[in-house]
C-alpha cells in the first residue's frame, strides 16, 4: 500500500499564520457591512418618519376649511380649527402643531373645541412628531400656504398648497334707524280746539228815518 505524505510542522504553522492574517480582515469587513446596514436602516426609518410628518401636515392643511391661526412667540404654533384629516376617527377635528422649547420638540395635538394651553378637563391626543426642530414656519396669504420645516443637520423641507382661502369675515349689519314721521300741518278731523278762520261779520242794520 502507498503511504500518503503527511503535513509537516512547518506547513501547519504557515497555514495557521495565514489564517491569523485573513480572519481579522474578514471580521472587520463583516463589521463594516453590519454598521453600514444599521446606518442605512436608521436613515431609511428617519426619512420614512419625516415623510409621514409632512404627509400628515399636508393632509391636515388640505382638508381644512381655511380657518388657520398662526402665532409665533416663545414657541411657534399653528392651529387648524376645522380639518377632516383625523388620526382618531373624528368627523371634524381641531389640530395644532406646536414647537416646544424642550429639545425643540414638534407636537401634534388633536381634539375638539380645546384651547391652548390645554386644561385638565379637555380631552386631546398629543403625539411627539419630531425633535431637534430648527425651523417650523407656515405662511398663509390669500389662497396659498407655504410650509418650511427643517430638522437639525438635515436638509430643509418646503412645500406649497394652493386653493385654500381664508374664510371671509361676516360684516355686521348696522341697525336700521327708525324713520321719523313728519308732522302734518292739517289738524285731524273732529278737533274742536283747532284754529278756524273767522267768518266776516255783517254790519248792523240802519235805523229807519222817521
Amino acid at each position: 500500500m502507498l503511504k500518503r505524505p503527511a503535513f509537516t510542522i512547518i506547513e501547519v504553522l504557515i497555514s495557521i499564520a495565514l489564517m491569523g492574517i485573513i480572519l481579522p480582515a474578514l471580521y472587520q469587513t463583516v463589521d463594516l457591512l453590519r454598521d453600514s446596514n444599521t446606518h442605512l436602516f436608521e436613515n431609511l426609518e428617519k426619512a420614512k418618519k419625516v415623510t409621514q410628518v409632512t404627509d400628515t401636515l399636508y393632509l391636515d392643511l388640505v382638508s381644512s376649511d381655511g380657518n388657520i391661526s398662526i402665532q409665533k412667540d416663545e414657541f411657534s404654533r399653528v392651529c387648524i380649527e376645522n380639518t377632516k384629516n383625523s388620526l382618531y376617527a373624528l368627523s371634524v377635528a381641531k389640530v395644532c402643531w406646536v414647537v416646544l422649547r424642550k429639545e425643540n420638540t414638534l407636537l401634534r395635538i388633536e381634539g375638539y373645541g380645546y384651547h391652548l394651553p390645554i386644561k385638565e378637563d379637555e380631552k386631546v391626543e398629543v403625539n411627539t412628531v419630531m425633535k431637534d426642530v430648527e425651523l417650523f414656519d407656515i405662511y398663509h396669504k390669500k389662497d396659498k400656504i407655504l410650509v418650511l420645516l427643517q430638522q437639525k443637520a438635515k436638509e430643509p423641507i418646503s412645500f406649497m398648497i394652493q386653493g385654500i382661502e381664508k374664510p371671509k369675515k361676516k360684516k355686521k349689519k348696522k341697525p336700521k334707524k327708525p324713520v321719523k314721521k313728519k308732522k302734518s300741518n292739517t289738524p285731524p278731523a273732529g278737533d274742536n280746539n283747532s284754529s278756524r278762520v273767522p267768518s266776516p261779520s255783517r254790519p248792523p242794520a240802519a235805523a229807519p228815518i222817521t
